[in-house]
């Protein structure tokens, strides 16, 4: 369910090319932040509103289109975010 929600909101903040959401939960059993059901989860997205932003910058937006799923659901977020021109020069 968390997967499908972390779809919905990027999708509905970048209206990406490109959205990849990989759950690496199971491989943090036991793990402090699984114990309180948050996830692990790296994210690839490709979207226009990446372009001409810092690193920071992309991580920023992408933690503000989460929101509170940040506090709970999500405990660890890898983050891979590019425009579509980095996409090209094969940057993913």
């Amino acid at each position: 369910m968390t997967t499908e929600s972390i779809r919905k909101l990027l999708t509905d903040a970048f209206k990406p090319e490109t959205l990849e959401i990989i759950d690496n939960s199971a491989a943090h059993a036991g793990h402090a932040g699984a114990r309180t059901g948050g996830g692990h989860y790296h994210v690839t997205i490709v979207a226009d509103a990446f372009e001409g932003k810092s690193l920071v910058q992309r991580h920023q937006l992408v933690y503000k289109a989460l929101g509170d799923m940040m506090k709970q659901q999500i405990h660890a977020l890898g983050i891979n975010a590019l425009s579509p021109s980095e996409e090209t020069k094969g940057n993913i």
